[in-house]
């Protein structure tokens, strides 16, 4: 690996702990403005937002975890590395955010039943406005990590924040509601609404955390994109059995390449080389490998199993 390579895993590495901590701040600095508000006002939908503070930051302690275990190399026992950590992590994330989604359903529904008088409305405005604006900034530098890094649990973590700004706008407006019409009703049944959000949230979550953990195939469009570039070498005669996967922390790309079958080993070694480098200069932190075989073998594949199966 050269020094440039190492370079940028090093600032990979160091915007995916930055991240994490990040996140770990200000869902602890947002818990305890939420409960004084929560204290002050008994509102159900500032109980809803600091129950999702809560689990939070239950869920960025995990990413935290995750995360610097996904940054271990790999050794003697994980020769692919620890990727698959996000993945957990992710997959953990969307377990607190359900459970607490359930409490906050449960919480909802007992308040419509037995209604509760709503105070210190202008505490709990000014809270959720603070907390929208912190909110704000994290997900903004979440969005440049995962830019730049492809982390799925800091992805995973700037999905359910980003949630977030929706859900305290929502709860703003619960509180003005309920001061301006009276209405008891407005403050859990917004309560419920947001449950509703944040399930919707764990469940696109937990799906993409599957498909890591499953090594689920990337898009189709990006399996198009490494044929194009495969084939974009004028000596390659063809390909097939590309098997495609994503890590968590990168990529991993598998394919029989097809060559001349009189080229020698050192000509079928340069070509193959150079296909790696074009692969891995399209795909940030991508595993490449490439099985050469001479063109017009009728041999046994993957391709054709997969399509006899179908």
């Amino acid at each position: 690996m050269t020094d440039v390579e190492k370079g940028g895993e090093d600032k990979a590495a160091r915007l995916r702990r930055w991240a994490t901590y990040a996140s770990v701040s200000m869902a602890s600095t947002l818990i305890v403005a939420k409960l004084v508000a929560y204290l002050l006002t008994e509102s159900v939908s500032i109980l809803s937002s600091l129950i999702d503070s809560s689990t939070d930051l239950m869920a960025s302690v995990v990413t935290l975890l995750g995360v610097r275990h996904a940054l271990r190399p790999a050794d003697t026992a994980h020769r692919f590395g620890h990727g698959k950590a996000e993945g957990l992590a992710a997959l953990a994330q969307a377990a607190f955010i359900g459970g607490s989604a359930a409490f906050l359903l449960i919480e909802a529904v007992r308040r419509l039943i037995f209604p509760a008088p709503v105070g210190e409305t202008a505490v709990g405005v000014g809270v959720m406005l603070l907390s929208m604006v912190l909110t704000a900034v994290l997900v903004t530098f979440q969005r440049y990590v995962v830019r730049h890094t492809g982390s799925v649990a800091i992805g995973a973590d700037r999905l359910h924040y980003s949630g977030d700004l929706l859900m305290n706008a929502a709860v703003i407006t619960a509180l003005l509601l309920n001061r301006w019409t009276g209405i008891g009703a407005v403050d859990p049944l917004f309560g419920i609404g947001i449950a509703g959000f944040l399930l919707y949230g764990a469940w696109g979550i937990a799906r993409d955390a599957l498909a890591v953990l499953m090594d689920r195939e990337l898009p189709e469009e990006e399996r198009t994109r490494i044929v194009g570039l495969v084939r974009s070498h004028e000596p390659v005669r063809g390909m097939h059995d590309l098997r495609t996967r994503s890590s968590g922390t990168g990529v991993f790309i598998e394919l029989h390449l097809e060559l001349d079958p009189h080229l020698d080993l050192v000509q079928a070694h340069d070509i193959t080389d150079a296909v790696e480098r074009t692969l891995r200069a399209a795909f940030d932190n991508a595993e490449v490998l490439i099985h050469q075989e001479p063109a017009g073998l009728n041999d046994e594949r993957l391709d054709n199993r997969i399509a006899a199966d179908r």
